[in-house]
């Protein structure tokens, strides 16, 4: 049981990211090596949030949500933004187009997400013997987490790649990313609130479907 259970988990998690490479034209340009590099990057871009947040933040002694602090968070969390424009702008790519670049930058920065935050709860706490939905919950946060991603690398694009975007949707375009830049502050501040994880879940997958939208919407306007 407890095996079938971490399988279950396991796939919900990290299934999606691969569902989505094969079922979309990033398998046929083999853009794999786009995702790689992303990928890495990533994890270049958590160490250092890492090292920021070790620096400026300091323990809090209860679950009291301190405004100050989670600003500093949220200001660390534009690292995030800042790895997502080297990955997008300064990497070597193959000839693919500015689609298939995003879609292969995003894919793979939510696949090191999710293995650098999730791989590790899932392999101890997922094979335990009692059966609990905290590792349901979690892989459908991933799966949030990878439209998030998404959205966010959609949105890098239109910023640094495309040139001929229409002026009036620019400061859009900006508030679009810094809102998903401070997503998970905002995540925080409804844990503190007493939010239990099926609200947080619930909150996680219809925020990053509607982000998904504007940010497709954003994307066609500027074709």
């Amino acid at each position: 049981m407890t095996v079938f259970h971490l399988l279950n988990c396991s796939i919900l998690t990290f299934g999606p990211h691969a569902v989505y490479y094969s079922a979309t034209p990033l398998s046929e340009y083999d853009t794999i090596g786009t995702s790689v590099k992303a990928a890495i990057v990533y994890l270049g871009t958590a160490l250092v949030k890492l090292i920021c947040l070790a620096t400026f933040l300091k323990v809090p002694e209860n679950d009291s949500f301190d405004p100050y602090q989670e600003l500093l968070k949220a200001l660390i969390g534009f690292i995030d933004v800042a790895g997502l424009y080297f990955a997008l702008t300064q990497l070597t790519h193959r000839n693919i187009s500015q689609n298939h670049k995003f879609q292969a930058v995003g894919l793979g920065w939510a696949f090191a997400d999710s293995i650098l935050h999730r791989l590790a709860p899932l392999w101890v706490g997922a094979r335990g013997l009692e059966f609990t939905w905290e590792y349901i919950f979690q892989g459908i946060e991933g799966n949030a987490n990878l439209v998030l991603n998404l959205s966010l690398a959609a949105l890098g694009s239109l910023m640094w790649l495309r040139k001929n975007k229409p002026r009036t949707l620019i400061p859009i375009i900006y508030a679009c990313n810094g809102v998903l830049a401070t997503m998970p502050s905002i995540t925080c501040y409804l844990r503190t609130l007493g939010w239990h994880p099926p609200k947080l879940v619930a909150f996680d997958l219809v925020s990053s479907l509607v982000m998904a939208f504007i940010s497709w919407q954003l994307f066609s306007a500027c074709e």
